[in-house]
Protein backbone atom coordinates (compact mmCIF):
# COMPACT_ATOMS: atom_id res chain seq x y z
CA UNK A 1 0.00 0.00 0.00
CA UNK A 2 1.57 3.43 -0.96
CA UNK A 3 1.92 5.89 1.72
CA UNK A 4 -0.62 8.00 1.13
CA UNK A 5 -2.98 5.30 1.40
CA UNK A 6 -1.81 4.70 4.55
CA UNK A 7 -2.40 7.85 6.07
CA UNK A 8 -6.23 8.44 4.71
CA UNK A 9 -6.54 5.24 6.61
CA UNK A 10 -5.31 6.10 9.47
CA UNK A 11 -6.74 9.33 10.31
CA UNK A 12 -10.28 7.56 9.08
CA UNK A 13 -9.87 5.30 11.57
CA UNK A 14 -8.66 7.63 14.09
CA UNK A 15 -11.43 9.70 13.61
CA UNK A 16 -14.05 6.97 13.83
CA UNK A 17 -12.38 4.83 17.07
CA UNK A 18 -11.40 7.52 18.86
CA UNK A 19 -13.54 10.92 18.42
CA UNK A 20 -17.03 9.84 16.20
CA UNK A 21 -17.88 6.00 15.99
CA UNK A 22 -21.13 6.91 15.69
CA UNK A 23 -20.94 8.30 12.84
CA UNK A 24 -19.73 4.37 11.44
CA UNK A 25 -22.38 3.10 13.88
CA UNK A 26 -20.19 1.03 15.71
CA UNK A 27 -20.10 1.27 19.47
CA UNK A 28 -16.69 0.95 21.77
CA UNK A 29 -16.50 -2.03 23.64
CA UNK A 30 -14.77 -1.65 27.52
CA UNK A 31 -11.33 -1.29 26.57
CA UNK A 32 -12.48 0.60 23.35
CA UNK A 33 -12.40 -2.69 21.46
CA UNK A 34 -14.58 -3.01 18.17
CA UNK A 35 -14.60 -6.22 16.23
CA UNK A 36 -12.64 -6.11 13.60
CA UNK A 37 -15.61 -7.85 11.09
CA UNK A 38 -18.04 -4.88 12.14
CA UNK A 39 -15.60 -2.05 11.83
CA UNK A 40 -14.83 -3.42 7.97
CA UNK A 41 -18.58 -3.74 7.28
CA UNK A 42 -18.92 -0.24 8.73
CA UNK A 43 -16.11 1.60 6.60
CA UNK A 44 -17.87 -0.70 3.40
CA UNK A 45 -21.39 0.87 4.51
CA UNK A 46 -19.67 4.40 4.56
CA UNK A 47 -18.27 4.93 1.10
CA UNK A 48 -14.96 3.77 2.47
CA UNK A 49 -14.12 0.44 2.31
CA UNK A 50 -11.17 -0.94 3.85
CA UNK A 51 -9.42 -4.58 3.21
CA UNK A 52 -8.26 -6.87 6.11
CA UNK A 53 -4.89 -7.08 4.49
CA UNK A 54 -4.82 -2.96 4.56
CA UNK A 55 -6.38 -2.52 7.78
CA UNK A 56 -3.38 -5.43 8.88
CA UNK A 57 -1.10 -2.79 7.30
CA UNK A 58 -2.29 0.09 9.34
CA UNK A 59 -2.01 -1.34 12.38
CA UNK A 60 1.41 -2.90 11.85
CA UNK A 61 3.17 0.24 10.05
CA UNK A 62 1.34 3.12 11.51
CA UNK A 63 4.49 5.72 12.89
CA UNK A 64 2.65 6.45 15.92
CA UNK A 65 1.44 2.92 16.60
CA UNK A 66 -2.34 4.44 17.41
CA UNK A 67 -3.97 0.97 16.71
CA UNK A 68 -3.66 -2.40 18.53
CA UNK A 69 -5.21 -6.08 17.90
CA UNK A 70 -6.16 -8.12 20.62
CA UNK A 71 -4.34 -11.07 20.90
CA UNK A 72 -6.79 -13.07 18.29
CA UNK A 73 -6.36 -10.06 15.73
CA UNK A 74 -10.91 -10.10 16.09
CA UNK A 75 -10.88 -6.97 18.01
CA UNK A 76 -9.07 -3.69 17.36
CA UNK A 77 -8.81 0.03 19.21
CA UNK A 78 -7.22 3.10 19.30
CA UNK A 79 -4.41 2.80 21.98
CA UNK A 80 -5.07 6.49 23.13
CA UNK A 81 -6.38 9.99 22.49
CA UNK A 82 -10.19 9.23 22.54
CA UNK A 83 -12.60 12.09 22.65
CA UNK A 84 -15.54 9.98 23.62
CA UNK A 85 -15.96 8.23 26.56
CA UNK A 86 -14.50 5.26 26.64
CA UNK A 87 -12.50 2.69 29.78
CA UNK A 88 -9.50 2.06 28.15
CA UNK A 89 -9.28 -0.76 31.25
CA UNK A 90 -5.49 0.71 31.40
CA UNK A 91 -3.17 -0.27 34.70
CA UNK A 92 -1.71 2.21 36.53
CA UNK A 93 1.96 2.04 36.69
CA UNK A 94 5.32 3.59 37.93
CA UNK A 95 6.40 6.28 35.68
CA UNK A 96 10.13 7.12 34.99
CA UNK A 97 11.66 10.08 36.89
CA UNK A 98 11.01 12.25 33.48
CA UNK A 99 8.58 12.40 30.95
CA UNK A 100 8.13 15.05 28.33
CA UNK A 101 5.08 17.04 26.95
CA UNK A 102 6.05 18.87 23.55
CA UNK A 103 3.43 21.66 22.61
CA UNK A 104 3.62 24.89 20.02
CA UNK A 105 5.16 28.35 22.07
CA UNK A 106 2.47 29.91 21.86
CA UNK A 107 0.72 27.87 25.04
CA UNK A 108 3.89 28.34 27.03
CA UNK A 109 2.46 31.14 29.58
CA UNK A 110 -1.02 29.54 30.20
CA UNK A 111 1.01 26.09 30.57
CA UNK A 112 3.54 27.95 32.87
CA UNK A 113 0.59 29.10 34.84
CA UNK A 114 -2.53 26.63 34.77
CA UNK A 115 -0.44 23.38 34.10
CA UNK A 116 -0.80 20.51 31.72
CA UNK A 117 -4.60 19.78 31.15
CA UNK A 118 -6.50 16.77 29.72
CA UNK A 119 -9.39 19.45 27.59
CA UNK A 120 -11.04 17.31 25.47
CA UNK A 121 -9.41 14.26 25.69
CA UNK A 122 -8.88 11.45 28.19
CA UNK A 123 -5.12 11.92 29.40
CA UNK A 124 -2.61 14.61 29.39
CA UNK A 125 -0.32 12.66 26.73
CA UNK A 126 3.45 12.64 27.92
CA UNK A 127 6.23 11.19 26.30
CA UNK A 128 9.75 9.32 27.22
CA UNK A 129 12.00 11.20 25.10
CA UNK A 130 12.55 14.43 23.89
CA UNK A 131 12.46 13.59 20.06
CA UNK A 132 8.88 12.64 20.32
CA UNK A 133 8.09 15.50 22.29
CA UNK A 134 9.16 17.55 19.99
CA UNK A 135 7.66 16.54 17.09
CA UNK A 136 4.01 16.59 18.62
CA UNK A 137 4.88 20.47 19.73
CA UNK A 138 6.09 20.75 15.98
CA UNK A 139 2.55 20.02 14.81
CA UNK A 140 1.45 23.42 16.87
CA UNK A 141 3.97 25.62 15.44
CA UNK A 142 7.22 26.40 17.03
CA UNK A 143 8.11 23.35 19.17
CA UNK A 144 8.48 23.75 22.97
CA UNK A 145 9.02 20.94 25.33
CA UNK A 146 8.41 20.46 28.94
CA UNK A 147 10.33 18.57 31.58
CA UNK A 148 7.73 16.62 33.62
CA UNK A 149 8.97 15.40 37.53
CA UNK A 150 6.87 12.34 36.80
CA UNK A 151 8.80 10.65 40.09
CA UNK A 152 7.33 13.37 42.09
CA UNK A 153 4.29 13.53 40.84
CA UNK A 154 3.52 9.84 41.81
CA UNK A 155 5.17 10.02 45.16
CA UNK A 156 2.41 13.03 45.46
CA UNK A 157 -0.05 10.31 44.32
CA UNK A 158 -0.55 11.10 40.71
CA UNK A 159 -1.68 8.35 38.98
CA UNK A 160 -0.42 7.17 35.67
CA UNK A 161 -0.51 5.11 32.54
CA UNK A 162 1.42 3.65 29.69
CA UNK A 163 -0.82 2.73 26.65
CA UNK A 164 0.23 0.43 24.08
CA UNK A 165 2.19 2.52 21.81
CA UNK A 166 4.50 4.20 25.07
CA UNK A 167 2.48 7.14 25.14
CA UNK A 168 1.99 8.23 28.81
CA UNK A 169 -1.20 8.94 30.58
CA UNK A 170 -1.97 11.23 33.18
CA UNK A 171 -5.30 13.18 33.82
CA UNK A 172 -3.88 16.38 34.76
CA UNK A 173 0.06 17.91 35.66
CA UNK A 174 0.38 21.03 37.79
CA UNK A 175 2.58 24.09 36.84
CA UNK A 176 4.51 23.25 40.17
CA UNK A 177 5.49 19.81 38.09
CA UNK A 178 6.82 21.41 34.56
CA UNK A 179 9.97 22.87 33.58
CA UNK A 180 10.42 24.76 30.12
CA UNK A 181 13.57 23.29 28.46
CA UNK A 182 16.28 25.40 26.81
CA UNK A 183 15.91 24.55 23.01
CA UNK A 184 18.04 25.60 20.20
Amino acid sequence: MDNARLIKISKYLSKHLRHQPERLGIKLAPGGWVPVDELLAACARNHFPISREELNEVVANNDKKRFSFDSTSSLIRANQGHSVEVDLQLEPVVPPDVLYHGTGHQAVESILQTGLSKISRHHVHLSRDIATAKAVGARHGKPVVFVVDAVGMYQAGYTFYCSDNGVWLVEYVPPEYLQKLATD
